[in-house]
């Protein structure tokens, strides 16, 4: 499995938000999607079909904490082309939890995926995933999250466990 140190974040304000990735990554490696995940029911983790707007689609399995702030994430990924054929069988064997619907925008910092979520009947986020290489420990993703956070003006109060799912769920939603 791979493995990244995530942080997840309501935004307060995205524009600035969006001003100080594009200092910290460059305006140039930001690209945009809208993409749809739908989690499906399972004994552990977490498991997604997320589709973007070309049609494609990637499996996601992952486990991490329900906490707020930098913790560890396991996952694995695999692509599919038929996403529509995968998600009927998936459904059908597992049963769909609910359906997140978000545009987001991506920025690369140096080994961090820096998301800008805005997020269907949520709002906006943030979402740090500090890529792990081999070598380093979670707390060496720990130290850069934390000091990604300062930079983009992340405070503790902001930080949210869970997912995007958990938060529609909480509100009495599917998604769907």
């Amino acid at each position: 499995m791979r493995r990244n140190v995530e942080v997840k974040a309501r935004l307060r304000a995205p524009e600035a938000a969006r001003a100080a990735a594009e200092r910290l990554g460059g305006a140039g490696r930001a690209r945009g999607a809208v993409q749809a995940d739908t989690f499906f029911r399972v004994p552990r983790g977490r498991l997604k079909l997320r589709r973007g707007p070309d049609g494609q689609g990637e499996l996601i399995f992952y486990e991490r904490p329900d906490a707020a702030g930098p913790k560890l994430s396991c996952f694995t990924i695999t692509a599919t082309d038929d996403p529509d054929g995968l998600e009927a069988v998936l459904a059908q064997a597992l049963g769909v939890l609910g359906v997140v619907r978000k545009e987001r925008l991506l920025y690369l910092v140096g080994q961090t995926r820096v998301h800008l979520d805005s997020v269907e009947g949520l709002g906006d986020f943030l979402e740090l995933e500090v890529v792990l290489t081999e070598e380093q420990t979670v707390e060496d993703g720990e130290r850069v999250a934390h000091q990604l956070m300062k930079e983009l003006g992340i405070r503790e109060e902001d930080l949210i466990s869970g997912a995007y799912m958990d938060l529609i769920l909480a509100k009495g939603e599917s998604g769907s």
